[in-house]
């Protein structure tokens, strides 16, 4: 199966998993970085997530899965092993038309989980299309060196002039040039060098427009 790859947006949309094990504690962490709001289905958790319901991260129902708990969802997660509440997890979704993953079971699944790496408000996500996700995971260590915090603040700073750049410039050829201009740039080195008003004023060279002075370095 080929699968088209979106990043989505769950900024206080509604996301249920189900089950409190380990593996759910993962899907829990990934949702809530996407600031999504959480309701987990399951009679025992993990320690973790026991300390998310208590800070009232998560909304916790203590008991097992019922037909008619998706209600409302935009997303459901089953991470149980009991094959027989992932096909009713499965079968609910579908026909509320929801997004679905049944953790390893591919078949049961009209979405598939990447592995992630972050670094601020970048995201790098690598699927094998669910047939070796240890592949994913080993590819992510790999390239993990390679991303770091300059490149996180890079995007701060490049984020805070995007509109007064394509107010300034409305040629959408010309800004695509010169942002690749400054990706291709030395920017990112002297961020890594911890130079941040020699990259600042570099932006502010290449681009025309300096990045906004309230994003000014801790």
């Amino acid at each position: 199966m080929d699968y088209y790859p979106i990043f989505l947006n769950l900024q206080d949309r509604l996301c249920i998993v189900i089950g409190g094990g380990k593996v759910a504690e993962g899907k829990v962490d990934g949702l809530l970085a996407a600031a999504a709001r959480v309701r987990l289905v399951a009679p025992a958790l993990t320690p973790a997530l026991e300390q998310l319901a208590r800070e009232q991260r998560i909304e916790h129902l203590a008991r097992a899965y019922r037909p008619g708990d998706l209600a409302g969802a935009f997303l459901a997660i089953s991470a149980t092993d009991e094959r027989a509440v992932n096909e009713q997890v499965w079968q609910e979704a579908n026909a509320r038309s929801l997004l679905v993953n049944v953790v390893d079971d591919t078949p049961h699944c009209n979405f598939i989980a990447p592995s992630i790496l972050r670094q601020g408000d970048l995201a790098i996500a690598i699927s094998t299309s669910g047939k070796a996700p240890a592949l994913a995971v080993r590819l992510r260590e790999q390239i993990a060196p390679l991303v770091g915090p300059e490149h996180a603040r890079f995007l701060e700073l490049a984020g805070s002039l995007r509109e007064r750049l394509a107010a300034q410039r409305p040629s959408f050829a010309e800004r695509r040039a010169l942002w690749y201009q400054l990706v291709d740039s030395d920017v990112i080195g002297l961020l890594r060098q911890g130079d941040e008003p020699a990259a600042r004023a570099r932006m502010e060279e290449i681009m025309g427009v300096a990045p906004d002075a309230s994003r000014a370095s801790d």
